[in-house]
């Protein structure tokens, strides 16, 4: 005969997928009921129609029907109370680590726009989640946001527990969080840096992230206070770079370098994007905004270049459907899987 104690031994193994803990540690499963090979388990979630309650859903019941003399599981999906809500919150809160304590944050860069560098920093993010890393990104580039679109986020909300636990949306084995994702994507922000702050505040403190190998930040391009602030505020963390080989780029993107060597940030290396163009048929290359630049830049940093990512037409397709090359098989994903794999070599997780 089945028991109430095997069931929820079973069910510890499943996870909510957006706080990350057991649902048994999270007081979820409110009941159970055996009735011969029948089994009726009825679950409270943080909220009502909580996005992802067929994930856990399916979960129990594959957990459950695994046992030995179970044919039969029936789910029944509640929510928590107000108060039931609040108490799990305030377990949560006990738990949670100070500012990135245990995790390595890595500020992805640039000196200018339209160098790709939320390309990078996105397709970096998903290509560390494939090297079965637990992963963070935030885009801190609060009024030029891009991320949830390159992430097939836009029109997603996160979920707020209560006022100061926010839980980050999910999607492609990252957790992320965007300005994209409180605000409409053609709706001009028109914030000072007070306020601007306040957002990257949040993002920081206030999003319930667990326990995380790598925290990618999509900085905004430049050196203004955003970057300045971020830099500042966050201890032992990285920068990589990003720019095209053009000599107008490379050398703008030479400030913002200097700019985390001044605030004592390790510069772990560049990452040339539009590099040249191959063509499909000739298989010829061409240097279309030129060479040798990125090199030079390297030099005076003491630096190297880690990655040069050509002009492909798939991570521009992919890119505007929000499905990044890293995610899926292909040539185009190996750039960033090196990338990656650089990353991790030069920055190593804390175990």
């Amino acid at each position: 005969m089945i028991t109430k104690e095997q069931i929820l031994n079973a069910l510890k193994d499943v996870y909510d997928p957006e706080i990350g803990r057991s649902i048994v540690d999270l007081n979820m499963v409110d009941n159970i009921n055996i009735d011969g090979n029948k089994v009726t388990i009825d679950i409270k979630l943080t909220i009502k129609g909580c996005p992802l309650q067929n994930s856990i859903k399916e979960d129990v019941i594959n957990k459950v029907k695994s046992l030995e003399g179970v044919d039969n599981v029936v789910v029944n999906m509640g929510a928590m109370t107000e108060e039931e809500r609040q108490r799990l919150v305030n377990g949560m809160n006990e738990d949670k680590v100070p500012l990135f304590e245990k995790t390595r944050v890595i500020a992805v860069g640039s000196g200018k726009g339209g160098v790709g560098k939320s390309t990078v920093s996105t397709n970096l993010a998903v290509a560390l989640g494939k090297l079965g890393y637990k992963v963070g990104l935030i885009d801190a580039d609060v009024l030029g946001f891009s991320i949830p679109r390159l992430l097939g986020i836009v029109g997603e909300r996160p979920y707020a527990l209560d006022e100061n636990t926010i839980l980050p949306i999910e999607k492609y084995g990252i957790k992320v969080i965007s300005m994209g994702n409180f605000a409409d994507e053609d709706t001009p922000l028109i914030w000072r840096g007070p306020l601007l702050g306040g957002v990257l505040e949040q993002f920081m403190n206030d999003v319930y992230w667990g326990n995380l190998d790598y925290m990618i930040i999509d900085l905004p391009p430049g050196t203004g206070d955003i970057p300045l602030t971020i830099m500042q505020k966050i201890p032992e963390q990285k920068f990589l770079l990003v720019t095209t080989p053009q000599a107008s780029a490379s050398h703008v993107a030479g400030r913002i370098a200097y700019m985390a060597q001044k605030v004592n940030i390790d510069l772990i290396g560049i990452a040339e994007n539009m590099s040249y163009f191959e063509c499909p048929d000739c298989h010829k290359k061409y240097n279309i905004f030129g060479e040798g630049e990125t090199e030079k830049l390297a030099k005076e940093l003491n630096t190297e270049v880690l990655v040069k990512i050509p002009i492909e037409i798939k991570i521009r397709e992919k890119s505007d459907i929000g499905l990044p090359v890293a995610f899926i098989n292909g040539p185009e994903a190996e750039y960033y899987m090196e990338l990656a794999k650089k990353v991790s070599e030069k920055v190593k997780p804390i175990r």
